[in-house]
């Protein structure tokens, strides 16, 4: 009797352990999250608050404006569906106006997908796509090894209530706050960038060098006359696809770890 219920406890004990490691891995990728998503939360602070003076100025109220902020996280999509709100412009133009500004994010969830461990179920892959923003992306992107979805939930966890909190106080005491002051929050997104992009770029001279060719290539976007008309949003999406083509052929990374965690 005893010999036909050992393995059944061996196996028992074997889910137990674990089980205990997995959570033990994803609470310390969860904590590690929460740690690099406080700059990002307080530069989210900063700018939101300038959207939540412009949904002030549009006629929103904080609550559907915080609301907003929690489920749409890209300023320049709730820049612009605050003018077709206020325009009382039909539903399918602001689906064809979101899908386009933030069709670079299609890009940046194949992207982190690659890093994902290929036994990852999909209901994480989901939310894992669905808190993607540029600066989420920019710290789950640059973890050494695979990416534990729980890293991008902690950092998530404390930038997304920190965008909405910006945009709430932004409706709430935008006219309060000199204009110059208001302006100038905005620079902390700038700020908030290049604390993401600078430790992996001075690890890896090939990061360095994409980033700076990267602002190189916007800058002519911006100035030459063929391509300044076109959208900032397609524009990333056009030297996303060139760049890193680009580097995927000319520097290619060796899948030495596919399984690390």
């Amino acid at each position: 009797m005893l010999l036909d219920i050992t393995p059944q406890l061996s196996s028992f004990f074997l889910r137990s352990c674990y089980g205990g490691i997995m959570k033990s891995i994803n609470v310390k990728n969860y904590k590690e999250g929460l740690r690099d998503g406080v700059p990002i939360a307080l530069g989210y602070l900063a700018v939101a608050f300038t959207l939540g003076i412009a949904a002030r100025n549009f006629g929103i109220h904080a609550f559907p404006a915080t609301i907003m902020s929690l489920t749409n996280f890209t300023s320049a999509g709730e820049f612009a569906a605050l003018g077709i709100i206020s325009a009382g412009a039909p539903y399918l133009e602001m689906v064809f106006s979101q899908a386009i500004i933030n069709l670079r994010y299609l890009l940046m969830s194949c992207a982190l997908s690659q890093k994902l461990p290929t036994d990852t179920p999909m209901f994480h892959r989901f939310w894992t796509g669905f808190f993607i923003t540029d600066e989420i992306f920019g710290v789950s992107s640059s973890r050494e090894g695979k990416l534990n979805p729980f890293y991008t939930y902690g950092t998530a966890s404390i930038a997304v209530p920190g965008w909405a909190l910006g945009t709430c106080l932004g409706v709430i005491l935008g006219t309060a706050l000199p204009p110059r002051i208001t302006r100038a929050l905005s620079v902390a997104l700038y700020g908030m960038f290049l604390a993401v992009i600078i430790p992996p770029a001075r690890k890896n001279r090939i990061i360095a060098g994409l980033v700076i060719v990267s602002m190189l290539a916007s800058s002519l976007f911006s100035y030459l006359p063929l391509l300044s008309g076109i959208s900032s949003g397609m524009r990333v999406i056009i030297l996303t696809v060139f760049l890193s083509g680009l580097a995927a052929v000319l520097f290619p990374i060796k899948e030495d770890s596919e399984n690390a965690e």
